[in-house]
């Protein structure tokens, strides 16, 4: 079963209660915002009187450029680093 609980996906199996499933989702949540984390998907596994709880990070996807035999992100480039990169981009495109 899936649900969506502040954005995050959670997916349970029939044994956990939708009620359940979003109060378990939500201290989980809370417990990786604690550590300003993300959380993209989370999956509730119900088995006897135990429960596990399997969450996947949102990871952002930055993007590492090499000007000069530097890798960095281009939120770090100063003016000069970032005319240089549109240059080259400019040439190839």
């Amino acid at each position: 079963m899936q649900i969506v609980v502040d954005a995050v996906r959670v997916t349970y199996t029939d044994d956990i209660t939708e009620q359940e499933a979003k109060i378990y989702a939500t201290d989980e949540i809370m417990e990786w915002a604690k550590k300003d984390k993300l959380v993209d998907a989370i999956m509730i596994k119900g088995f006897k009187d135990y429960v596990t709880i399997e969450a996947h990070e949102k990871s952002p996807i930055r993007r590492i450029r090499r000007i000069t035999g530097y890798l960095s992100e281009t939120s770090n480039f100063n003016a000069a680093k970032l005319a240089e990169l549109k240059d080259r981009q400019a040439s190839i495109g």
